[in-house]
């Protein structure tokens, strides 16, 4: 699978919420997770595979309501990855929010080795 069929498939993933799925069909085991400054609860960066998931654990258990998830065209240059990532959450004890980010994948391998994200 070249970077562009991983990009399509990662974008696939993630408009039907399937952020775990995408993670363990395409992380590599040490993969690095870089959050915004503004993610608050969460460290700015995590590294492995199982951190990264649990992570994402961690934020489901945040969310109230998902309401819909909007995710652009991937850009593919090189061995990076970028697509633009809205969600319409509710989460637990707050008012509901439609926030979006930039999401950038670095791949090695066919693996994605690390992702960050930008607001």
């Amino acid at each position: 699978m070249d970077n562009t069929q991983l990009a399509s498939r990662l974008a696939e993933l993630c408009r039907k919420g399937k952020f775990e799925q995408a993670q363990k069909e395409f992380y590599s085991n040490d993969a690095v997770s870089i959050e915004q400054e503004s993610m608050q609860g969460f460290p700015r960066e995590t590294k492995g595979l199982d951190a990264i998931i649990e992570k994402g654990h961690k934020y489901q258990q945040m969310v109230s309501d998902l309401h819909e998830i909007a995710v652009s065209e991937p850009l593919v240059a090189g061995d990076s990855i970028a697509f633009k990532l809205t969600m319409d959450t509710t989460m637990k004890g707050k008012p509901r929010s439609k926030d979006s980010e930039l999401c950038v994948y670095k791949v090695k391998n066919g693996k994605i080795i690390q992702e960050e994200f930008f607001n």
